[in-house]
């Protein structure tokens, strides 16, 4: 029988090469994100290979989250591969200058909405014994840098609770895989500077950045090992980076 992943974040970046990437291998789709659009052109696409649903929410959300994935029907609630990606950075200044709302999108999207949509999911992973988590967290929760405090505590909060996944969930049969990739052209940098296209270019020049698809087949291995292995934690750098603020540009 065909596994059902459901991915957050899926219309765009990691969210969407992880997608064209389960269903390249035949993984039933349930394609979460906030813009139905979206959604509505990636289930076209993905249904000539295996079944797609979709789901529209804003992980930060909580009523939104819960409601949205309580209505999955019989045939879609059994989530053997929770792909937890959504997430966000919002401003680069040091903590003194940082905007409230800033901390609070990062908090909410990075921490709060990966504990919502997780425990929508959880208990039925937990009733099957049998399951498989990913989190997306970043080398930035492995290594606090400058002008970025609150999103390193975010993606640092994400680690712990991966960690923390582990310690309970094992026990019912349930992988946990925490992802912490490294610099990705994604939009992640447009988003961070507020749309300013310019400094966001920036932070790729000089050097060849992961892609998304990079990370998704990261993704794809860890869910694909075999049942007597966990892959706990998969750490991604650019060839030219060394550190999250340590890269060698030409």
């Amino acid at each position: 029988m065909s596994r059902i992943a459901l991915i957050t974040g899926a219309t765009s970046g990691i969210g969407k090469a992880t997608a064209e990437a389960f269903a390249n291998n035949g993984i039933d789709l349930i394609l979460c994100g906030r813009r139905q659009e979206i959604l509505n052109e990636l289930e076209a696409y993905f249904s000539s290979k295996v079944k797609v649903t979709t789901l529209t929410f804003d992980v930060r959300n909580k009523a939104n989250v819960l409601v949205a994935i309580g209505t999955l029907t019989e045939e879609w609630k059994n989530i053997d591969i929770l792909v937890n990606n959504a997430g966000n950075a919002h401003g680069l200044s040091p903590i003194q200058d940082g905007e409230l709302d800033d901390w609070d999108a990062m908090i909410d999207g990075n921490v709060k909405g990966l504990l919502y949509v997780s425990k929508a999911v959880m208990p039925i992973m937990v009733e099957r014994k049998t399951g498989h988590i990913i989190n997306l967290s970043s080398v930035a929760g492995k290594q606090t840098y400058a002008n970025g405090a609150v999103y390193c505590a975010s993606k640092s909060a994400v680690e712990a609770i991966s960690e923390g996944m582990r310690y309970d969930l094992t026990q019912h049969g349930i992988k946990i895989t925490n992802i912490a990739p490294g610099a990705v052209e994604t939009d992640f940098s447009m988003v961070r500077f507020k749309g300013d296209a310019e400094r966001a270019k920036k932070v790729y020049e000089g050097f060849e950045p992961i892609q998304p698809e990079d990370v998704a087949d990261a993704i794809l291995y860890a869910i694909n090992t075999p049942a007597r292995v966990t892959i706990a934690d998969i750490v991604l750098y650019a060839k030219a980076q060394a550190a999250p603020t340590v890269i060698f540009r030409k």
